[in-house]
């Protein structure tokens, strides 16, 4: 059967694609915070998964205010890099995984989840950066790919513990499908920032390390941190964090942290960074 192996948070700031389009990743700004995943580059190497679950927001790039589902999942044979409004990054076409991505609409629909189903889909930076930090500069990336677009533009977006709760859902679709496929399940976006108003530039370190901690040693009681909270701690886009629980959620109780990478600042936001494996 197939079985989730590993979990990945990270950031998908958009300047982070930028730097590495324009070749500015070995600039004194940037080189810190790229440093940081050389370390996941070599892992995942080695560790290579089948398939990536990837939970990113969208951008305005698939949908618009006219039409914004709470969860959206990927289920074409491939999704090419959106035009964001200065073309589209330089970064290859995804190739889905369509069986599995049936597979998980079938099975979270029937554990009553309101997936919606997309059958053409472009992705914005919330997942081409993230593929191009666990990948690089890539001809073709080297792992298939299932989206699933989460809504934490428009009020409201789902609540942490929904969001763990579709994690466990996830986790026992990937477990009830045939294949032997190794499955990593990523959650980006975050950590605190706000691009707007009085407080935009908002950077809050206690809470982004509180976060990142409580992942492992507590990630129950971030089930229960309400929206409010996530606007006054981690800004206006703190909200991005609730994806990771989803990422959370499908690991099972059991998980051990092997790498962490913190850093302040990329563009106007902290950069969080874990890769968490899934011992059960």
């Amino acid at each position: 059967m197939a079985r989730i192996t590993a979990g990945i948070t990270t950031s998908h700031v958009p300047a982070i694609g930028a730097a590495v389009d324009h070749g500015k990743t070995e600039q004194d700004y940037w080189k810190p915070l790229f440093q940081g995943y050389e370390w996941t580059r070599e892992w995942i190497g080695r560790e290579r998964p089948d398939v990536v679950i990837l939970i990113y927001n969208d951008h305005a790039s698939a949908f618009s205010l006219d039409m914004i589902p709470t969860f959206a999942l990927g289920c074409a044979e491939r999704f090419s890099p959106a035009d964001e409004g200065f073309g589209a990054r330089p970064v290859p076409i995804a190739e889905g995984h369509p069986d599995l991505a049936w597979h998980l609409a079938q099975s979270l629909i029937l554990d009553e989840f309101d997936i919606t189903i997309m059958n053409k889909m472009d992705v914005d930076h919330g997942f081409t950066v993230p593929m191009t930090l666990m990948f690089g500069e890539a001809e073709a990336w080297p792992v298939k790919v299932v989206p699933l677009a989460v809504n934490v533009v428009q009020y409201p977006p789902p609540t942490g513990n929904r969001c763990w709760m579709l994690g466990e859902a996830i986790r026992k679709a990937v477990h009830s499908y045939g294949e032997d496929l190794k499955v990593q399940v990523w959650g980006t976006g975050g950590m605190s920032h706000q691009l707007q108003g009085p407080r935009a530039g908002l950077i809050n370190t206690p809470f982004d390390l509180s976060f990142l901690d409580r992942l492992t040693s507590d990630p129950q009681a971030l089930r229960r941190i309400p929206h409010l909270e996530y606007l006054r701690e981690a800004g206006s886009e703190g909200i991005e964090m609730v994806m990771w629980l989803i990422m959370r959620g499908a690991l099972g109780d059991d998980v051990r942290e092997i790498h962490r990478h913190y850093h302040v600042p990329a563009s106007n936001t902290a950069v969080g960074h874990l890769v968490l494996e899934a011992l059960s």
